[in-house]
């Protein structure tokens, strides 16, 4: 199935259905103010939003109509559940990776493996590794990619593409190269040291300038 892009609350609202799946199980399917304090949580989400219970309604209803939010009856309020392996035709571990993805914005292979160990518990990982480039050749369409690595970063990072292609981040935007192919970002990093070297030195001086006064050496 072709996806139009989801907005950042859409892929947040499937994200919070697809770990709430696993971490609360009593409670799932989750009723509406149950998501929406899950798409608000300060901890293990990146972006942090405010979101309110008309906005999570609004994006439960499009993704309902994607079929990939279920509504069910239970109780006295109505309760929702993600439909994404369904819907998709993925494997439970590539909805754990892609779910993790959507909570914490783009992540290394190893950070997506933490991250991910309440969804699914990888092996090492090269496991992580060979699933996303699964999802990154998919014939029905890639919904994951690789990132240009950032400057002084030593892994490159995934993200999801079910929002469209990622939009390029302030490391993304730094690699424009200065004169003699160096970057920008580096030319950030030095100046940085340089003031850095600069505070110290003068500290040193302003040190050495006391002893020396409690030595009643000239100077």
């Amino acid at each position: 199935m072709t996806l139009p892009a989801l907005s950042l609350l859409e892929t947040r609202v499937l994200g919070v259905l697809v770990e709430k799946r696993h971490t609360v199980a009593d409670t799932y399917p989750l009723t509406l103010n149950a998501l929406v304090a899950g798409c608000n949580q300060k901890t293990s989400r990146d972006p942090v939003i405010e979101a309110t219970e008309a906005e999570v309604q609004g994006a439960i209803d499009h993704l309902r109509q994607l079929a990939l939010v279920v509504e069910s009856s239970g109780g006295r309020v109505m309760r929702y559940a993600e439909n994404v392996a369904r819907v998709l035709g993925l494997p439970s571990e590539s909805v754990a990776l892609i779910a993790t993805l959507m909570l914490r914005g783009p992540q290394t292979p190893a950070e997506i493996r933490q991250n991910c160990e309440r969804l699914h518990r990888f092996a090492d990982v090269s496991s992580v590794e060979a699933y996303l480039d699964q999802l990154s050749t998919r014939s029905a369409g890639a919904l994951v990619a690789e990132l240009p690595r950032a400057p002084g970063a030593r892994e490159n990072r995934w993200a999801h593409l079910l929002s469209g292609p990622p939009a390029p981040t302030d490391d993304a935007k730094a690699v424009a190269t200065a004169p003699d192919g160096v970057a920008l970002g580096e030319i950030a990093a030095l100046k940085r040291n340089v003031d850095e070297l600069v505070r110290e030195l003068a500290d040193v001086k302003a040190e050495l300038a006391r002893v020396m006064d409690e030595l009643g050496i000239r100077r």
